[in-house]
């Protein structure tokens, strides 16, 4: 990149706002925009948020100061949904809001039915981790992408220079261990879908791992898919230089005091790198950002897979500073030689390895130096006696050898909240004044607010008259004009046009200031103005309803992980195999096995598609395969604009699996006219929800999973390589996943196996099957004849004895409730029901 092209304009920081106090801390702080959300439809239901009829009052907020507001709808809308989302659509280009950060394409699909330029930015959920991935977009005139947090800098630099469209990228905060939008732990579990801004944190919880079904000793280590927290701090010129053009913070559930600390340090790393600054943040600032939140600073991906450095694995909650280890208990006190300054007041925590359990922790009630106390700071590096306050800690158990953090500087608050909680303006923007007149005529006056180009024009109401003493002249007006404060503006320019020696009151020209800034701040708060077509009916594109399907006439699949399984399947009645194995050199004994037997397959895809991957959807293609099961719109892409390459060519089916993220009738649509033949509904939808998408949606061209383990985190880190070898990722870590299996064991005592796959990514799926064959009779009524069963550790027999069950209960001879009951008495761990019944 041309160092000398970029402009300081072009890059953007990117806050977070929960609430009202955290949008005017960044503002404070110099966010140049802000991200959040209101009561329905967003990533962070937990969060305070805004309500919507708040939107006006926000959107003139921002705009007064040069901010922008850009509404996170980055959730799957279910069928019954979509008129509230019109609704919300509406609002927002209604009160001008900047944008609108978006997931489901359907979503995506509807926004253009209203408004062909209300502008869109694809949410880092919806899994946009390649050139291919931002190309599938286009045609829906995306304004951004967010990319995904496990893109590395080398990759975003090649997705900007492939792709062309600006990469918004996570800077700061929190990291999903799953990629985002990908992660079905909550869902399944608790009935709380991430997709649906309602995450359990599953990853923050402590698990054993199991290795070939052998519990493995791991010490304190119990918080496996933990992973730090972000902070790019320093790395602002790099990401910079890779094309990055919004550098976005995490935090819509963090306090306003987060807000200003994290925003106001990005804002001066960003400043420095175009002053020419070259020098890296100072101690004292990483340890106050690590004040604010911290599990643990990490680059997290953007150096690239390091294993070892993403998860710490001792605890999964932040901790703030870490201040040493306990070298002595004395009968009031600790004794501890600080790693950084501490001062009374202070909190702490006493860490005895063990989160789980209550930690003693409390104020600092005094700090002394051999038994003198101390005013004020106690520098880092000295040993000193920690005095918690009485009723706060007890010290009987608080053992030597304990870790202490530093989990509150009241102090460091009471600055960042002196931020924004001030009647003064947060910014002031440069203003231009051009006087004219003569006498017997109004004093002329021109404001230009120079950040926004917009200019005003004020007159006074009396001419000028000749002057006998103090003629209007360039101090004069310069005082008088200048004086804006408490206004969004200051005076940086002044030109002077007067014929002779004239004069007005004072009293006139502080009117005409006065008139000149309220009416230039006015303009400040208009909101863009977008078109906004009617959509009367969002349902007006559904089709007409499906018949009935005869049972005698469904068309069962079978995905199977082992050539065993392939072997047992191809026996069967199923009218298609996919093969879905972890090595895609796996994948030429599968077809020698389907094509002995004359049954069509499918070759499955990763979950996910990075920059330089597309040698493995060659390798699919040369396989000839007679389908392909496409798991993400990068791959999507690719096999797309293979059959536009080659039109005459024979071309394998495009399958698109639930990792699409279909949860309307809509996004099927968008699917199929981009040229998917068959979509398989989301697993984020419980029974009614997906009554409700199959009674809108096209049944014909759907296929419904009717029995699977549900894969639950899939995730760039790799439990094999991290607790299972002594490297770092794929290229050192001996590849342990190909002679050992692990899984990991959850506090009930449930193992979920852990996979890979050809890119060494993990999924984690669930201990017990599920299945959905009580609701057969529904889903034939509903005109859906298609139906997958999905495999994973299960031997030949089981294979046969499933597809058998389910045949039997699509062909009416026994009952879907008797199918349950079957899989149940025969899974050693039961089965489950699902997401279908939250």
């Amino acid at each position: 990149m041309d160092k000398s092209a970029l402009r300081r304009e072009d890059i953007e920081l990117l806050a977070p706002a929960g609430d009202w106090e955290c949008l005017r801390a960044a503002v404070a702080n110099g966010a140049d925009a802000v991200f959040f959300g209101v009561e329905k439809f967003n990533a962070r239901a937990r969060a305070h948020n805004f309500q919507t009829g708040e939107l006006p009052e926000m959107m003139k907020f921002l705009h007064r100061y040069g901010v922008k507001g850009f509404l996170t709808f980055n959730i799957l809308v279910f069928e019954d949904e979509l008129p509230d989302a019109k609704k919300l659509i509406e609002a927002c280009i209604d009160a001008g809001v900047d944008a609108v950060i978006v997931q489901d394409l359907g979503l995506v699909k509807m926004i253009r039915e209203i408004s062909p330029d209300f502008p869109i930015h694809g949410s880092t959920q919806m899994t946009i981790t390649s050139p291919e991935a931002v190309e599938f977009t286009k045609p829906f005139g995306l304004e951004r992408v967010v990319l995904g947090r496990e893109n590395n800098l080398k990759q975003i630099r090649q997705i900007g220079e492939q792709a062309k469209l600006p990469m918004e990228v996570f800077v700061h905060g929190a990291l999903c261990v799953s990629y985002s939008g990908q992660c079905l732990t909550s869902e399944m579990w608790g009935g709380r879908s991430a997709n649906r801004g309602e995450c359990a944190q599953a990853c923050r919880l402590p698990y054993d791992l199991m290795v070939d079904g052998v519990h493995q000793p791991m010490g304190d280590i119990a918080y496996l898919l933990s992973p730090k927290d972000l902070a790019a701090i320093d790395i602002v010129p790099e990401l910079i230089e890779a094309g990055v053009a919004s550098f976005k913070i995490e935090g819509r559930l963090k306090s306003p005091e987060y807000v200003a600390n994290v925003v106001g340090k990005y804002r001066r790393e960003i400043d420095k790198y175009f002053a020419g600054d070259e020098s890296e943040p100072s101690e004292q600032e990483i340890r106050e950002l690590q004040q604010s939140f911290s599990r643990g600073f990490t680059h997290g991906f953007l150096d690239g897979t390091n294993n070892k450095l993403l998860v710490e694995g001792t605890f999964p909650k932040s901790r703030g500073v870490y201040l040493g280890r306990v070298e002595k208990v004395l009968r009031d006190a600790v004794v501890c030689r600080i790693e950084a300054p501490l001062k009374r007041g202070d909190g702490i925590v006493f860490d005895a390895g063990d989160p789980t359990k209550k930690e003693e922790g409390g104020r600092v009630y005094d700090v002394r130096r051999s038994g003198v106390k101390l005013e004020g700071e106690a520098p880092q590096g000295d040993l000193i006696e920690i005095v918690p306050g009485r009723n706060d800690v007890d010290l009987s158990r608080v053992r030597e050898g304990n870790r202490i953090w530093k989990t509150s500087d009241p102090a460091l608050d009471r600055r960042l909240r002196s931020t924004f909680e001030t009647e003064k303006p947060y910014r002031t923007f440069p203003t231009a004044v051009s006087v004219f007149g003569q006498e017997g005529s109004p004093l002329r006056t021109i404001w230009t607010d120079l950040s926004r180009g917009t200019t005003v024009a004020v007159e006074s109401e009396m001419p000028l008259e000749r002057a006998e003493k103090r003629p209007l002249g360039h101090e004069i007006l310069s005082e008088q004009l200048g004086r804006l404060g408490g206004t969004l503006l200051h005076l940086e320019k002044l030109e002077v046009s007067l014929k002779g020696d004239v004069i007005v009151p004072k009293s006139e020209l502080n009117r005409i200031r006065r008139e000149a800034a309220e009416q230039l701040e006015l303009l400040r708060e208009a909101p863009p103005k977008y078109v906004k077509r009617e959509l009367a009916d969002v349902y007006a594109d559904s089709p007409a309803e499906a018949e009935t399907v005869n049972g005698k006439d469904v068309r069962l699949t079978a995905l199977c992980r082992t050539l065993e399984q392939v072997k047992a399947a191809v026996k069967t009645d199923v009218a298609m195999i996919y093969a879905d194995f972890e090595f895609i050199k796996q994948f030429p004994d599968a077809i020698a096995v389907c094509r002995e037997a004359g049954k069509p397959i499918a070759l499955a895809t990763p979950r996910i598609h990075m920059p330089g991957e597309n040698g493995y959807h060659r390798n699919i293609l040369n396989l000839k395969p007679d389908a392909v099961l496409v798991r993400n719109t990068g791959a999507l892409y690719y096999y797309l604009r293979e059959r536009m390459a080659k039109p005459d060519a024979e071309h394998p089916l495009l399958i698109g699996d639930f990792s699409l993220n279909v949860a309307n009738h809509k996004t099927v649509s968008l699917f199929r006219e981009a040229g998917v033949d068959v979509v398989t509904p989301s697993y984020d939808l419980n029974i009614q929800q997906m009554v409700d998408l199959l009674r809108r949606a096209d049944t014909s061209h759907l296929e419904v999973v009717i029995h699977q383990h549900m894969p639950m985190f899939h995730t760039e880190h790799c439990v094999y390589c991290t607790f299972m070898s002594e490297g770092t990722n794929y290229t050192n870590c001996g590849r342990p996943c190909e002679e050992k299996r692990a899984s990991l064991q959850d506090r009930i005592g449930m193992s979920h196996p852990v996979r890979v796959d050809e890119g060494c990514r993990n999924t984690v799926y669930n201990a017990i099957e599920q299945s959905g064959a009580e609701y057969a009779t529904t889903f034939l009524e509903l005109g859906v004849s298609s139906y997958r069963i999905e495999f994973l550790e299960e031997n030949a027999d089981k294979v046969r004895e499933v597809i058998g069950l389910y045949r039997a209960a699509f062909e009416g001879r026994i009952s879907g409730t008797e199918v349950w009951r079957k899989l149940k008495a025969i899974n050693q761990l039961g089965v489950t029901r699902g997401q279908l019944v939250r």
